[in-house]
């Protein structure tokens, strides 16, 4: 079944709670301060989309297409990006609160998160070379046999990551957040 094809429309102050929004393809289109929470958007496409002020919280995602899609000052809470499709997953993410949320295994090469809440979130498997989490909170959050090359994490706060059970070469740390690499061992730094 072809969906519809939904080009340059903008979505203002739209609670999609109740009808839920139309599986379709939306292209270049924007999202400002709509209610998405607990909406199936699976196999919805969006491309070129940008989504302000949006509640995101619990979306189901399956195999949902995001292409350059851009997320600003969004409620995101326990999303599982892991769940979209991979072809051509592009993603971008500022001043959202991303809590409980899923990025297993996902290719997210030069993926920018800024300002954001990435508290209990989930990167184990992922490939996040040469990303970057400027000004993020990781409190609790996972890497594990994750790629983090070149990664920066300079002004990133609240992480523990294994330099052991990561690829890391080349990321960017802070003098003062280098603690965060070391917490697996214990040790008071004064």
């Amino acid at each position: 079944m072809a969906l519809n094809y939904i080009e340059d429309q903008t979505f203002d102050n739209i609670d999609f709670t109740t009808n839920g929004l139309e599986k379709a393809e939306y292209e270049s289109c924007t999202f400002n301060n709509c209610d998405l929470s607990g909406n199936n958007l699976s196999e919805i496409r969006f491309s070129d989309c940008t989504f302000t002020g949006c509640n995101l919280s619990l979306v189901k995602l399956t195999n949902t297409s995001l292409q350059n899609v851009k997320f600003a000052e969004c409620k995101m809470l326990g999303i599982h990006i892991d769940e979209c499709n991979r072809f051509g997953l592009s993603v971008s993410f500022e001043a959202c609160l991303l809590l409980h949320s899923t990025f297993y295994q996902l290719k997210l090469k030069k993926t920018i998160f800024r300002n954001c809440q990435l508290q209990e979130a989930d990167f184990s498997e992922a490939d996040l070379s040469q990303s970057s989490f400027d000004n993020c909170d990781l409190s609790g959050t996972t890497f594990v046999n994750s790629v983090l090359e070149k990664t920066d994490f300079r002004t990133a706060q609240h992480y523990s990551i294994d330099p052991e059970r990561n690829r890391m070469k080349k990321a960017r740390f802070s003098l003062t957040g280098v603690a965060g690499l070391l917490d697996k061992y214990q040790i008071e730094i004064s």
